[in-house]
């Protein structure tokens, strides 16, 4: 078999692949639709609060209740010392108000 029947299949198979993995999404997203219904719904019945990520500091389990300057409550150089502050990153309001500034 010639190297470029070799490639062209190989890139079939792949092409094949890519389009199942768009028909599964597709499929999985209708499906995951109702899950998330109920979901919803059980999160309104019962008052439920943020999704609590990390469990180090206040400021990094309920991210949405952090006011700005809680990672520097040491002091306003400090570093903060919980890696998890690392991951959370700023809120998104904080670049609208840092454009507004500038």
């Amino acid at each position: 078999m010639r190297k470029s029947a070799v490639f062209f299949l190989y890139l079939a198979l792949t092409l094949c692949l890519v389009v199942l993995m768009f028909a599964h999404a597709s499929a999985s997203r209708r499906s995951g639709a109702e899950t998330l219904l109920r979901n919803r719904a059980m999160v309104r019945d019962l008052g439920l609060t943020d999704l609590c990520l990390f469990n180090e500091a206040s400021y990094t389990r309920h991210l949405s209740l952090a006011d700005l300057h809680s990672p520097f409550q040491d002091g306003l150089v400090s570093l903060d010392h919980f890696p998890s502050g690392a991951l959370a990153g700023p809120p998104r309001g904080l670049k609208r108000m840092n454009e507004k500034l500038d």
